[in-house]
């Protein structure tokens, strides 16, 4: 698993937690973006994919239970009764946790990465 560098030991815990947790529920395409400098509302945005609604909502549910248990952090999660795109926000990461249909439709990651980044992006298969 790659270990992202982030601007602080704090940020870093947070970040490599999320990704940890990602991992363990078998998350699909996690990919991380740094949004310094391109965003004020976190410093960090974490994509990733589960293969069916239930296991982006488990995914989410345990995502939020490791951060609570972890760090004491009470996330936001919306979009958790549907399960196609379910947004919890980690105060300095935002995580979307998407099903592959949902995700090919929105491609967020389009929106935040440049061709260049797209092609380097950091995932947890690297």
């Amino acid at each position: 698993m790659s270990t992202p560098a982030g601007p602080g030991t704090r940020d870093t815990a947070l970040l490599n937690l999320i990704l940890t947790s990602l991992d363990d529920d078998k998350a699909e395409d996690v990919i991380v973006i740094d949004l310094a400098g391109k965003s004020e509302i976190a410093d960090h945005m974490v994509v990733a994919s589960g293969r069916s609604s239930r296991q982006v909502t488990a995914i989410a549910e345990k995502l939020s239970d490791r951060l609570k248990q972890d760090q004491g952090r009470s996330v936001r999660i919306e979009g958790k009764d549907t399960g196609d795109w379910v947004l919890i926000d980690c105060g300095d990461a935002i995580v979307h946790i998407f099903r592959p249909e949902v995700r090919d439709f929105y491609q967020l990651e389009k929106m935040w990465l440049s061709p260049e980044e797209q092609l380097k992006r950091p995932s947890l298969d690297a």
